[in-house]
């Protein structure tokens, strides 16, 4: 099995071959078999004594052109071009079954020369929040980076506090990033800006070069595609926490996971990031985040694109975003027709469960259950404003009957895109409070009830209920 290193053989020049550095007493921990088989990756690399010595010995497939890349962004809107992976090293690139490239990217490898005088490393806290994360955005159908395998050490790093240093590789399309196109543009270096779309071009991209503008298709795909990752991330109640362009990827899907949450009581003001002041990230603004950040990649187009050609490229976001969350909300409602009245229970549906701060994932699931016909106490009793909670359900229950549709084949399908359960904040917490003291049962068990997340099973009712008072809004640190 043999990897392509194409990004270091193609790009050297942005970015740096660099080694990974052993940590004190690494363990393999977790290995995702499933997406490891789909990579068509040898089941004999990730075993105790094979991954270890393909990651720190002399030369193997791993790490023979192992690469920090080159990058800036903006960081809460603020310029810093003083980026790269500062932690991480970009290991090769699998195929898939159908011929598709994946970079493999290693995380918490140690010092490169981007990490300005850090050490290189990442924590078992962030490590095991991404790998639940990625792995639970994933099967809700959200795109997003995935986590292969979970490597732990005895080696000791402070951030706020003192924390175990972990290792972790991850997986997705590419690990190039809205700051990549930033950094070669801002910093005058248009000949490697010019290799980086070429690039783009041949490996990802390879379907705008039949564009009369491949430069405008390859914008318009970028936008459209991270609009339609943030319709979901709306309406699945997914909150980022910290959107600066470095952690934003080219290829639409969810990348770089720090101070992430999902919501508890629905506020849609909430910011799940400690260090995110002025609420930049709270969760009702990452849609025009998103449009913001558009923006700034968009900036390293203009020597190929006329500033009208970016204006209408970009023009495509906002509706591209409301045409999939319209979409989506009517879906978790079992709403099939597009008009005013299913848009308007839509928006009473929202603010109700805002007004009263109700569980958002639960009180979605609660609609699963709803008839046409009859009472629903059960409903009506978990809101505050009760009369609003009955006049809400009375017109809800006039337009389904209206759609004429089969009960049960409504209710199926609400139940396919309405979550029982979701990575709460408590539960990662648990998990990584039991990993850091050598127990890892809560983190497994943890990852099979997020792998399967619309199925109600009665063995994973304590993962189903709202969180302690305790575990409600815990907002997250963005060190890792």
């Amino acid at each position: 099995m043999n990897l392509d290193h194409s990004y270091a053989t193609q790009l050297g020049d942005l970015g740096a071959v660099t080694k990974p550095l052993s940590v004190a007493n690494p363990q393999l921990i977790e290995v995702n078999h499933t997406l490891r088989a789909a990579l068509q990756l040898p089941a004999s690399w990730f075993t105790q004594s094979s991954i270890m010595s393909m990651l720190f010995g002399n030369s193997s497939s791993l790490t023979k052109h192992s690469f920090a890349q080159k990058y800036g962004g903006h960081q809460f809107g603020g310029w810093n071009p003083d980026l790269g992976d500062g932690r991480g090293l970009l290991l090769g690139e699998a195929k898939d079954q159908q011929g598709n490239p994946w970079d493999l990217h290693l995380k918490g490898a140690g010092p490169t020369p981007y990490s300005r005088f850090a050490d290189g490393r990442a924590v078992l806290r962030s490590t095991l929040r991404e790998y639940l994360a990625s792995e639970a955005l994933h099967h809700m159908g959200i795109p997003t980076s995935r986590a292969l395998c979970l490597i732990t050490s005895d080696e000791l790093v402070y951030r706020e506090k003192q924390e175990k240093a972990a290792m972790m590789i991850r997986v997705s399309q590419s690990h190039i990033r809205f700051g990549h196109f930033e950094y070669f543009y801002h910093n005058g270096e248009l000949d490697k800006l010019e290799k980086l779309f070429d690039y783009c071009f041949e490996r990802h991209f390879s379907e705008c070069l039949q564009a009369e503008s491949p430069h405008l298709a390859m914008l318009e795909k970028i936008v459209t595609d991270t609009a339609s990752l943030i319709a979901k991330w709306q309406a699945f109640g997914f909150n980022h926490g910290v959107m600066n362009t470095d952690n934003m990827s080219i290829h639409g899907i969810t990348f770089d996971y720090g101070p992430y949450a999902f919501l508890d009581d629905f506020d849609p003001k909430f910011v799940c990031n400690h260090s995110d002041h002025q609420g930049r990230y709270a969760f009702e603004q990452q849609p025009g985040i998103g449009l913001w950040n558009l923006n700034a990649l968009a900036h390293a187009f203009t020597p190929y694109l006329s500033i009208e050609q970016i204006k209408s490229a970009l023009s495509q976001y906002e509706p591209r975003l409301m045409a999939e969350f319209s979409q989506l909300m009517r879906q978790k409602l079992g709403l099939y027709e597009n008009n005013h009245t299913t848009a308007e229970l839509v928006n009473r549906w929202l603010d109700l469960v805002s007004q009263d701060k109700r569980d958002y994932h639960i009180s979605f699931r609660l609609l699963c259950d709803i008839d046409e016909q009859g009472a629903h106490p059960k409903l009506v009793d978990h809101f505050i404003q009760r009369e609003a909670a009955q006049a809400w359900l009375t017109q809800y229950q006039q337009v389904i009957r209206a759609q004429g549709t089969n009960k049960q084949e409504r209710q199926t399908q609400m139940r396919k895109v309405n979550p029982e359960y979701v990575l709460r904040n408590y539960q990662a917490q648990l998990a990584i409070d039991a990993a850091e003291q050598g127990d890892f049962t809560h983190f497994r068990t943890l990852l099979q009830v997020l792998q399967q997340p619309f199925e109600s099973k009665p063995e994973y009712g304590e993962f189903a209920k709202p969180p302690p008072n305790w575990g409600k809004h815990m907002e997250i640190s963005c060190s890792s």
